[in-house]
């Protein structure tokens, strides 16, 4: 099959469904901060929820297209990974739970001595609350939340909202947003 580049329309079709995605899990953050707490479990899981099927039309576009120019069934079956596909229908499994287990320095749900993946996701759990004990210590997370942040304070109009976060994401964030010139409108 030959490469071709993305074709135009569908390209920023792509683009504008990435940065929809991207603004909701931006949000998940908002809603994650101390001072929304009495919101946060269905704020964070609507956000969370909204960016999972907006990238699900991104992959399932791009796979519209693969079918197009017939891409093989199995190999674009293989592309969409369909194998960790879990429907959140199903509600938390195991695995989700012994996740949390082990954030939460809880002990392992019974049936995670088993090697497999509960365990995995309870060893998971276990570096992740390792990492926890140094909030944003990972220049990349600071850098990334910092990014969001400011980019959505600049286009908002609204640097006060970055109070709520802490202390060296909101300087880091007020930088970035120091730095966007929001563009002007094209005019035809």
């Amino acid at each position: 099959m030959e490469h071709t580049p993305m074709p135009e329309p569908m390209r920023r079709a792509v683009n504008q469904l990435v940065y929809e995605a991207v603004e909701r899990c931006q949000e998940v953050l908002s809603y994650a901060a101390s001072d929304v707490a009495r919101d946060w479990k269905r704020m964070t899981l609507y956000r969370a929820t909204d960016a999972a099927d907006t990238m699900d039309s991104v992959a399932m576009l791009i796979a519209a297209y693969c079918e197009q120019v017939g891409v093989d069934p199995e190999t674009l079956n293989g592309y969409l990974q369909l194998s960790q596909q879990q429907s959140r229908a199903d509600g938390p499994q195991e695995d989700d739970r012994a996740h949390l287990a082990d954030l939460l320095g809880q002990a392992a749900p019974a049936g995670t001595s088993e090697p497999g993946t509960v365990r995995m996701m309870y060893g998971r759990g276990q570096r992740q609350a390792e990492a926890a004990q140094q909030p944003e210590d990972h220049p990349e997370v600071l850098f990334t939340m910092a990014c969001l942040h400011g980019l959505r304070a600049k286009l908002c109009d609204d640097l006060g909202s970055l109070d709520r976060f802490p202390p060296e994401v909101a300087a880091m964030a007020r930088r970035v947003a120091e730095c966007l010139e929001v563009p002007e409108p094209a005019t035809a």
